[in-house]
C-alpha cells in the first residue's frame, strides 16, 4: 500500500489514464475527483464490499433442506 499526503487541488495519476484530485478537505472528510476510462468500475469500498458478499452468497449452494421443499412444490399448469 502506497501512503500519500496531499492538498487540495494536488493529483495522484495511476497509469497514464487514471487521474485523482484532492478537491476539497473540511475536517476527517476528504473530497477527491477522480478521471479514469468509462470501462473502469469505481465503487465506495462499503459498496463493494456488498456486491462481493451477494456474489458469494448467490454462488453457495442451497442448503439441502430448501433444495428438499423445493422438490416437494407442485407446479399446476393449465
Amino acid at each position: 500500500m502506497l501512503a500519500l499526503t496531499r492538498k487540495v487541488g494536488e493529483r495522484i495519476v495511476i497509469r497514464d489514464d487514471i487521474v485523482i484530485t484532492v478537491v476539497d478537505i473540511k475536517g476527517e472528510n476528504i473530497r477527491l475527483a477522480i478521471e479514469a476510462p468509462q470501462e473502469i468500475k469505481i465503487y465506495r469500498g462499503e459498496i463493494y464490499d456488498a456486491i462481493v458478499k451477494e456474489n458469494k452468497q448467490a454462488a453457495a449452494p442451497a442448503q439441502a433442506g430448501v433444495i428438499e421443499v423445493l422438490k416437494d412444490i407442485k407446479i399446476n399448469r393449465p
